[in-house]
């Protein structure tokens, strides 16, 4: 058996999906006043003051805190499978094709989360390893129910739901310093491989 681990956001896609469905649920005027309110945080993210996930989750909190339930996952499903489509790297879903033809195990990791990216995987019979939202009594809190699928999470998360031992060979395929871990995980990890010029095998 082989195992093939997608990242998601840059590696698939050509934007960030966790920005996309933002605007996509509160419209790009609230996009932008958020972003304004938000610009001292995103300025300490950038400086590296704080950490990947603190940022995310004041962002998912800023948004989405205090909505029911079903509203966030119908807007999540309909932003899934309607518009992800959009910002998909052409050569990406060409190997995702490749692998699945040869019987391969297909399984993106992302750190966005599970429930704009579940509905896209289920269409594309692909398994899925992603960041949780919290819901509490039907309201999302914007809080993160599991740890931020990022960094040495991605290769946490992976050992704890696949045996690579019962692989004979694995791929990783990634395009931040937050997949590092998971391209070291495997076999054979790649680099930005569906990018021009960018298609670098760390094995």
């Amino acid at each position: 058996m082989t195992l093939a681990l997608f990242d998601f956001d840059g590696t698939i896609t050509t934007d960030d999906s966790l920005i996309k469905f933002i605007r996509f649920v509160v419209g790009d005027a609230k996009f932008a006043i958020g972003m304004v309110a938000l610009s001292p945080m995103l300025i300490a993210y950038k400086l590296k003051f704080i950490p990947n996930y603190k940022a995310k989750q004041t962002m998912l909190g800023y948004f989405f805190k205090g909505m029911i339930e079903e509203k966030f996952k119908q807007v999540a499903k309909e932003y899934s499978l309607n518009h992800i489509d959009s910002i998909l790297r052409p050569k990406a879903m060409e190997k995702i094709a490749w692998h699945k033809e040869q019987g391969h195990k297909v399984v993106i990791v992302s750190a966005s989360i599970e429930c704009w990216l579940k509905p896209w995987c289920d269409k594309h019979g692909l398994d899925l390893i992603a960041t949780k939202l919290e819901i509490k009594n039907g309201i999302v809190t914007g809080k993160f129910l599991s740890k931020n699928c990022y960094g040495i999470e991605k290769a946490n998360r992976v050992k704890e739901r696949y045996s690579l031992d019962d692989y004979d060979h694995s791929y990783a395929y990634g395009d931040s310093h937050g997949d590092k871990e998971l391209l070291e995980l495997v076999d054979e990890g790649f680099y930005k491989p569906f990018r021009v010029r960018s298609n670098s095998n760390l094995k």
